[in-house]
């Protein structure tokens, strides 16, 4: 394979980004090279900008993306779910590949905890090839190992991208660490694209009661526009975080939900939703996913409920399988597309300032 792409490129730490142009690399065997339609833009992206995370540069940024596969390598010629691949499919991708070896993979089980984990848009720098293996380009080889799944017939791409990292985020989260069970009062701090796949996929998984409690305004009235959720609280724009969390235990009868989700990435929303949660219920924790700083709480909270609290880091390769296999449910009963607004490529750092801004609910470059 000939030619040149553009990518978007991390050279320096709280610097603007630049639009370099590489040579679009040929399919190794097991290598796939997908022609990229769409890089999502995550806030774990404006963490990585600011240097908020140990990672290497020059870097392609981005690790959400969907797009055509181009040119498959020997080897490379079925789908996670195991059908065929081919050139033309439109497919999206598992950021991360596991090595399978470490002892969280092997021992623990958890690949999402893998100490060697390649993450597209993280960790791979442009100095080791194949230099594009970042969503915020023309093409993206993805490298034998990696995740690929091909997007059902009818679900629309930009409504794919709206929920890319968050809804398989939240798979891991509700599927491994904490279920929804069936007629639950859930609580669901934080109203950017985590917040509102907690939300969503509560409802799927038999939720009876869906309480959003995040902000600005615009987010939630966005939010209950496209169906997300029952009730929207707007502790953001109150003068008295107290107020909320009060109003929260009212709709829940005065005895909290069964389940609070942090989705909200802000220290200081743990000890408010300890206090949203009954006594005997649960706690998880998916928002810290850069440290924020410490917060403090009083643990006679979470012993006198009775609280599980548990953490969910990430994702792995089988939560994106399951997170696309609900596209279909997910698309037909809320309006995912409306959350996203699109960039061109040129356009990253307006991308980058809107979703700083809280401006947008999710930003989607496109080519």
């Amino acid at each position: 394979m000939s030619g040149r792409a553009r990518a978007v490129v991390l050279e320096r730490f709280d610097r603007p980004l630049a639009l370099r142009e590489f040579d679009i690399p040929a399919a190794g065997p097991g290598d796939t090279v997908i022609a990229c339609s769409y890089g999502g833009v995550c806030g774990t992206d404006l963490h990585l900008k600011q240097g908020h995370l140990d990672i290497p540069v020059p870097l392609v940024l981005g690790h959400e993306g969907l797009g055509v596969v181009h040119e498959l390598g020997s080897g490379a010629d079925a789908e996670a779910g195991g059908g065929p691949l081919a050139v033309g499919d439109v497919v999206m991708w598992a950021s991360s590949i596991a090595c399978g070896r470490c002892v969280p993979c092997r021992q623990y089980r958890e690949p999402t905890l893998c100490e060697n984990r390649q993450t597209c848009g993280v960790n791979r720098p442009t100095t080791t090839p194949p230099s594009l293996f970042g969503s915020w380009a023309d093409y993206i080889c993805l490298r034998s190992g990696s995740t690929i799944v091909r997007l059902p017939d009818g679900v629309d791409p930009v409504a794919a991208m709206a929920l890319a990292c968050a809804g398989p985020t939240m798979v891991h989260a509700l599927r491994d660490r904490r279920p929804v069970r069936v007629g639950e009062v859930v609580v669901v701090q934080g109203s950017g694209p985590v917040g509102l796949a907690a939300a969503a996929l509560a409802r799927l998984a038999g939720a009876a009661r869906v309480i959003l409690v995040g902000g600005p305004a615009a987010r939630l009235e966005l939010a209950a526009r496209c169906g997300i959720g029952d009730e929207h609280l707007d502790i953001v724009g109150a003068d008295d975080h107290e107020s909320v969390v009060r109003e929260v235990l009212a709709l829940t009868g005065g005895r909290g939900a069964d389940l609070v989700i942090e989705c909200a990435g802000v220290p200081d929303a743990i000890p408010q939703g300890i206090r949203m949660a009954r006594r005997g219920g649960s706690y998880l924790v998916v928002g810290q996913y850069t440290d924020a700083g410490d917060t403090v709480i009083n643990p006679h909270q979470i012993v006198h409920r009775q609280l599980d609290v548990v953490g969910s880091w990430a994702f792995s390769g089988a939560h994106l399988v399951e997170y696309v296999s609900l596209l279909p449910a997910l698309t037909s009963r809320f309006d995912l597309g409306a959350l996203v607004t699109t960039y061109p490529l040129v356009d990253t750092e307006r991308a980058l300032s809107a979703v700083a801004a809280g401006t947008v609910m999710k930003a989607v470059l496109t080519g």
